[in-house]
C-alpha cells in the first residue's frame, strides 16, 4: 500500500460522507448501493479502508456537520464493518454491518417511495455473504456458527417491510431469494414454506409485474429465476415432480444460455432427475456440455434395463448425488429399470412365439437378473412385477400357480408421457 497521510485519509472519508448525504438526499439508489457494498472490494471502498485505518477520529467528523449527523447511524457502523473487512476481521465485520442494515432499514421504513429498493438489495445480499463468511470464521476457531442464523432472521424483517401493498413489495421477490438461500444453507429448508405461503396467498408479486431483462437471470440482482430455482428444489425434496418440473425448466428456459453457463449447470443438476422420473431422458450432449457425466450410466441403465448398471452409477456418485440431495430420487428408478427388462424380455419372446409373447414365467426374469449379477428369488422377483402392474408400470395379472406374469396384448408397458410413476 502506497504511503498515505493524515490529511489525505480525512479527505477520502468526507468524500465518502459527501457522496452518502447527496445520493440520499437526491434519492439516488443507484448510487447508493455502490457505497454499502462492503464486500466486493471496490477500489473505492478500498481506498476508504485504508483511510479509516489510519483516521480513527471518524465519529467526529459525523458530529460535526447536521448534515452527517442525520446518515450517523447507518454510517457509523458501516465505517466499523467496511475497516474490519479490510483488515480481515470477517465476524467484526458482520457484527458491525448488522448494525448498520437494522439502521438502514429504519429509515427504509420512512421513505414512502421505493428509491432505495436497489440499495437494500444490497443490504439483503451482504448481511447474507458476510454472515457466511464470519460463521467459517467461528468454525475454524472452534465457536459454533451463528450469525448466518442471525442474517435470516434480519432478512425475516426486511421481508415483512416489503410485503405489503404499494411500489416497494416488488422488492420482496429478491429477498425472498436471499432467505432461500440461508435456508439452504443452513439445512432448515422447512421454513421457505411460510415465506412461499405469505407470497401465494397475499399475491404480493407477479413475474408480469418485472421488466422481461429482470426475469432472466440467477445472478445478483435478478431474482425471479432464482424464485423458481429454489422453489423447484423444494418441490424435488417433496416428490412433486410434474411442480418441479415446470419451475426448474422455467428457470433454464430463462436463462442467458452464452453469459449463464454455470447457473444452467446449477438447473440441469437438479432437473435432469425429475426429467428421468417422468419418463424424458436427456441427450449425451447435453450432459457432455454441462459436464454431467455422472448422469450417463443412470440414463443407459434405463435404456438398456440394466439394475447393475443403475445400481453401480449410484454407487460410484453417492457423494455427489447425496450432496445434491437426488440420491433417493434416481434410487427409486429402479422400477422404471425393472420395466424395461421386462419389455426387453417380452420382445425376444415376441420375436420367437408371438402368440405366446405376453405370458413371461418368473422363472425367466429371475435369469435374466442373474445374468446381471442380481441374485433374486422367484418370490422376490414375483413382489418387483406386483409393484410395476400396482404403479401402472405394467397392465397385466399373475397367474400365481403357474408363476407367470400374464401382459394385456394392449400397451402392456405405458410410458409415463411426463407424468411421475403412480400419479
Amino acid at each position: 500500500m502506497a504511503y498515505l497521510s493524515m490529511g489525505e485519509a480525512h479527505r477520502r472519508i468526507t468524500e465518502y460522507l459527501n457522496r452518502f448525504s447527496d445520493v440520499v438526499l437526491n434519492q439516488d439508489g443507484s448510487s447508493l448501493k455502490q457505497l454499502l457494498s462492503v464486500s466486493s472490494n471496490s477500489p473505492l471502498l478500498l481506498s476508504l479502508a485504508d483511510a479509516l485505518n489510519l483516521f480513527h477520529d471518524y465519529n467526529r467528523l459525523l458530529k460535526q456537520s447536521d448534515r452527517f449527523s442525520q446518515i450517523s447511524e447507518i454510517v457509523s457502523p458501516l465505517f466499523r464493518s467496511i475497516q474490519n473487512f479490510r483488515l480481515g476481521n470477517l465476524l467484526d465485520s458482520y457484527n458491525a454491518f448488522e448494525k448498520a442494515a437494522n439502521a438502514f432499514l429504519q429509515e427504509f421504513r420512512n421513505w414512502e417511495s421505493a428509491w432505495a429498493l436497489e440499495a437494500l438489495y444490497v443490504i439483503a445480499y451482504e448481511i447474507r455473504v458476510l454472515a457466511e463468511r464470519a460463521d467459517r470464521e467461528l468454525a475454524s476457531a472452534g465457536k459454533t456458527p451463528e450469525k448466518l442464523k442471525g442474517a435470516g432472521s434480519f432478512l425475516m424483517k426486511v421481508f415483512g417491510v416489503l410485503a405489503g401493498k404499494g411500489p416497494k413489495r416488488v422488492g420482496a421477490l429478491y429477498v425472498t431469494c436471499q432467505l432461500f438461500k440461508v435456508y439452504f444453507k443452513l439445512g432448515t429448508v422447512h421454513l421457505c414454506r411460510s415465506v412461499i405461503r405469505s407470497i401465494e396467498t397475499a399475491r404480493i408479486f407477479d413475474f408480469e409485474e418485472f421488466p422481461v431483462r429482470d426475469r432472466n437471470s440467477l445472478s445478483h440482482g435478478f431474482p425471479q429465476v432464482t424464485y423458481m430455482y429454489y422453489t423447484g428444489r423444494l418441490e424435488v425434496f417433496n416428490e412433486n415432480f410434474p411442480a418441479a418440473d415446470q419451475k426448474l425448466s422455467y428457470a433454464l428456459m430463462h436463462c442467458n444460455p452464452r453469459r449463464e453457463a454455470n447457473i444452467r449447470w446449477m438447473i440441469l443438476k437438479y432437473l435432469i432427475p425429475v426429467k428421468l422420473s417422468i419418463g424424458v431422458l436427456p441427450k449425451n450432449w447435453l450432459l457432455e456440455k454441462y459436464n454431467l457425466i455422472e448422469y450417463s450410466n443412470v440414463i443407459q441403465a434405463l435404456k438398456r434395463g440394466d439394475l447393475r448398471l443403475l445400481r453401480h452409477a449410484l454407487q460410484d456418485h453417492e457423494d455427489r448425488f447425496l450432496r445434491s440431495g437426488v440420491y433417493l430420487v434416481l434410487e427409486k428408478l429402479e422400477l422404471q429399470v425393472y420395466q424395461r427388462l421386462v419389455k426387453k424380455i417380452y420382445i425376444i419372446q415376441k420375436q420367437k412365439d408371438p402368440s405366446k409373447a405376453h405370458q413371461i414365467k418368473l422363472e425367466v426374469i429371475v435369469k435374466a437378473l442373474k445374468w446381471l449379477e442380481m441374485d433374486m428369488d422367484v418370490d422376490e422377483v414375483e413382489c418387483i412385477m406386483s409393484i410395476l402392474i400396482y404403479k401402472n408400470l405394467m397392465k397385466g395379472y399373475f397367474a400365481h400357480k403357474s408363476k407367470v406374469v400374464v401382459l394385456s396384448k394392449q400397451d402392456p408397458f405405458p410410458k409415463l408421457n411426463g407424468k411421475p410413476v403412480n400419479s
